[in-house]
């Protein structure tokens, strides 16, 4: 079940950069989503897997929610923060988990580091003082 996952992530990766629903297009989304190695060191639930899903469905509207704030009160001040990955993430959950933390336009990922941490850049409104 995970690997068809995978599979599917693999394919609206490649819908959404192509941006093209032709035949062609489909038969070699599905080729490359095949050809790809699939590193699975560590294996994924689907607990794991549905908890992500749930979550980048609370984040459409938080999306909104923050642009609407930004426009509304400027934000000014930016931090930049150290994130842990959750455990046991296999490459896919990780990639969602990035996506998650890019979507909202309050948070970008800067960098992801091979020992488990995020490096994450916030805007934020300036505290009163």
């Amino acid at each position: 079940m995970i690997g068809h996952l995978n599979l599917i992530l693999r394919l609206t990766i490649w819908f959404l950069l192509t941006a093209d629903l032709s035949p062609a297009n489909i038969i070699i989304g599905v080729s490359v989503a095949l050809l790809l190695p699939g590193r699975q060191k560590a294996a994924a639930a689907l607990k794991d897997w549905l908890h992500v899903l749930g979550e980048i469905l609370v984040a459409v509207p938080q999306a909104y929610k923050e642009a609407f704030e930004i426009m509304l009160r400027p934000h000014k001040a930016e931090d930049v923060t150290m994130e842990r990955v959750k455990p046991r993430r296999t490459p896919g959950l990780i990639f969602l988990d990035i996506f998650l933390i890019t979507f909202t336009p309050k948070t970008i990922v800067l960098k992801y580091h091979e020992r488990g941490w995020y490096e994450v850049h916030w805007v934020r409104r300036r505290k009163k003082t």
